[in-house]
């Protein structure tokens, strides 16, 4: 696999036109982070099959399974207010939701503010931080990981985390979700951009 069969598959207008794929890296969140604001494209995605060190909330551990999960990071320069976005996680939540209902009419619900529920067990988690001057915020970094056909989890995720091939015995396509879940997030970010527009 690499950035352009990914990119092939979405349809999107502009998240993920710049796309960087990585078989291997130790954190597509802790990558997007040391990019300058010229390395920057708007709405770039940082995709990894593999993550050694990836992170969830809390500075936690987020285990990622080698090409069995979705973990990516969403990058976008920006000029909003603070306050344009102080609903984002849960409209990222609500995506992931929705794109499981779309797609295979799978009922997960959100436990507030950025984990996402499946039969009692976390399937999906956000990460979001902001580089701001004063109440604007000029880079917005969003992580997310969602478990697809993970099998193992290691020592107390156990009991704490599920995929989808766990909770239904059966291989689901990992690249149908992500376009999914982006061309649902994309309509909710232009919504953020008209209401910047109008005000």
């Amino acid at each position: 696999m690499d950035a352009k069969y990914i990119q092939d598959k979405l349809n999107t207008k502009f998240i993920g036109n710049r796309l960087d794929y990585y078989e291997t890296i130790d954190s597509t969140h802790l990558l997007a982070k040391k990019l300058s604001i010229n390395e920057i494209e708007n709405g770039m995605i940082i995709f990894a099959d593999n993550q050694t060190s990836g992170i969830g909330t809390h500075e936690r551990k987020w285990f990622t399974g080698d090409g069995q999960n979705l973990s990516f990071d969403m990058i976008f320069n920006t000029q909003f207010d603070i306050k344009k976005i102080e609903n984002l996680t849960l409209t990222l939540a609500e995506c992931i939701v929705k794109t499981l209902k779309e797609l295979y009419n799978i009922e997960a619900y959100i436990k507030k503010p950025n984990d996402v529920i499946l039969n009692g067990k976390k399937i999906a988690g956000i990460l979001t931080e902001t580089v701001a001057v004063g109440n604007i915020i000029k880079k917005l970094f969003i992580g997310i990981g969602i478990n697809i056909n993970q099998t193992y989890f290691p020592g107390s995720l156990e009991n704490l985390a599920t995929s989808l091939k766990n909770e239904f015995g059966k291989e689901f396509d990992r690249l149908e979700v992500f376009s999914k879940f982006l061309e649902l997030f994309e309509k909710e970010y232009f919504n953020i951009i008209n209401i910047k527009e109008e005000n």
